[in-house]
């Protein structure tokens, strides 16, 4: 099964679901809606190539422009128990069905930086559809909520007839809308641990709204374990962790005994937080934005960022989405 950790749990193979055919620019597409997650994976066993497609927010568009001509799509939304989301053993597993109003309105106090990410993505009408599962489905490095996974020490479930495993969020990514996801594999469900401090997300995009990130930056301070988690986005082939960054902050709030005292973070270590967070970004030029801009950009979020966060540790509260 690859990386990952084996959840125990097996699928017996049902029958094959219905299907309806459909022309699409005179090429025929199989349109497949199963019922069940035991009919998904079946087909998905059957027919790996098989496109899921959900809220549509990025299949849609890759259809409408022609990026992707898939002989057959596989139609999630009359699976409910992929819409569920619940409290596991102190986590919270998240369905890979769950739209991101819910996320916001439902879990803004439990998973706060999720739901800021959330509330950055797209129009209330993509928010409406558009869901976790679907942006982890897409691993496009400019996807919103990969950072806060990332930092929130996220895994995400796969399952396919042969089983469920849970895949750490760092290993999930491999490249440009790449994934770790066997052939026969659904994106079921994310684990995300219940926040153990404040956490903080920020995007630079060419207007407020309805945009692609030029660049994104999220952080997550974990008092219980005295370290800091950070990770950008949209500044390179896959989100990834600030590793440096991390280690350097974690370094001197420990040192200086920050942690117990709440004091003030000095502004040379915020400056050279934001340095090496800049540092592990690896972006290009683009219409958006030049690979220049995106680094500048990353330090300052990530200043800005950690300030935010400090500030709520510093009055015992937990950042409010």
């Amino acid at each position: 099964m690859g990386q990952g950790c084996d959840l125990g749990r097996k699928f017996p193979v049902p029958h094959f679901p219905g299907k309806v055919r459909t022309q699409r620019r005179g090429v025929t597409v199989e349109f497949l809606r199963p019922a069940t997650l035991d009919e998904a994976l079946a087909v998905k066993a059957e027919r790996p190539d098989a496109v899921p497609i959900a809220g549509g927010t990025d299949v849609m568009v890759e259809l409408n422009f022609d990026h992707r001509r898939p002989d057959t799509l596989l139609d999630l939304t009359g699976i409910g128990e992929l819409a569920e989301w619940a409290r596991t053993d102190g986590d919270i597993r998240l369905g890979a069905g769950v739209p991101y109003t819910r996320v916001i309105d439902e879990l803004g106090a439990t998973l706060p930086a999720l739901a800021m990410a959330s509330r950055t993505v797209g129009s209330p009408q993509i928010r409406n559809r558009g869901t976790v599962g679907g942006n982890l489905g897409a691993a496009s490095p400019a996807g919103d909520t990969h950072p806060v996974l990332l930092v929130a020490g996220a895994r995400v479930e796969a399952a396919s007839v042969r089983g469920s495993r849970l895949i750490p969020a760092e290993q999930f990514y491999l490249g440009v809308k790449r994934h770790a996801l066997e052939p026969d594999e659904l994106i079921t469900a994310v684990h995300l641990p219940a926040t153990p401090g404040p956490q903080q997300f920020a995007k630079v995009g060419t207007r407020n709204a309805m945009v692609i990130a030029v660049c994104s930056f999220a952080v997550a301070l974990h008092p219980g374990e005295s370290r800091v988690a950070a990770a950008v986005g949209s500044a390179a082939p896959t989100p990834r962790r600030a590793a440096e960054a991390e280690e350097f902050l974690t370094g001197e709030l420990g040192a200086a005994g920050l942690w117990e005292s709440r004091a003030g973070i000095r502004d040379s270590v915020r400056r050279r937080f934001g340095e090496l967070v800049a540092a592990a970004a690896d972006p290009i030029d683009d219409v958006r934005g030049s690979a220049n801009y995106r680094k500048h950009a990353l330090s300052v979020l990530a200043r800005r960022t950690l300030g935010w966060a400090w500030s709520e540790f510093q009055i015992g509260g937990r950042a409010c989405a």
